[in-house]
């Protein structure tokens, strides 16, 4: 039980720390959770005008995702336990009251370290997306639905359940999204309210 109790309490701790909230607070911007979305995710860190703020919280939240998955495997525990847990923590942070983000950033940090080929394919879809359609919410929720295939289909079963678990839950944590995107109403990246990640 070990190699699934421990990497579930290491990746919940380094998953659960809310980086946005920090950066944007150790900067003097105030509490992240009153601009915008009131997510403490990159895309909302973005809203306070300060892109270099928001891509440090991108890559810390992935950052936190990989950092738990080489953790674990340098301990002889499973990584995939560690990564969804690290999701787990971003998503349902104890410290805010389980209150914290989307997790894409976060899925994608874990899927790069759980396998690099997938979690480049990962990353290529969110680009892909994001650069035809300027939607933010959209090319993660593309992003997450491909994972579990992508991973799959690469011979990683034990892997793709686990991204399978997490692309399940940005599904149901984007359902204002879309939504949104269904009447028409999700704004472009870059342009108005957009609780995308």
């Amino acid at each position: 039980m070990t190699d699934v109790i421990f990497p579930m309490v290491l990746g919940y701790l380094l998953g659960s720390v809310p980086f946005g909230l920090v950066i944007t607070k150790l900067a003097g911007l105030g509490d992240i959770r009153a601009v915008g979305s009131g997510n403490i995710g990159a895309t909302n860190v973005l809203r306070t005008g300060r892109k270099d703020l928001a891509a440090a919280t991108l890559l810390l939240d992935g950052g936190k995702g990989a950092m738990a998955v080489m953790a674990a495997w340098l301990l002889g525990w499973r990584p995939e336990i560690a990564g969804a847990a690290a999701f787990l923590g971003h998503c349902f942070p104890v410290w805010l009251g389980f209150k914290g983000g989307k997790g894409v950033a976060t899925f994608l940090g874990t899927s790069l370290a759980l396998w690099f080929p997938a979690g480049v394919l990962m990353c290529g879809v969110w680009l892909g997306s994001a650069l035809v359609t300027r939607y933010s919410s959209l090319s993660a929720l593309l992003a997450a639905a491909a994972g579990p295939l992508i991973l799959f289909t690469m011979g990683k079963a034990s892997y793709a359940l686990a991204a399978l678990c997490m692309a399940t839950l940005i599904l149901v944590r984007h359902r204002a999204n879309i939504d949104r995107l269904l009447k028409g109403a999700e704004p472009k990246i870059g342009k108005g309210k957009e609780g995308a990640a």
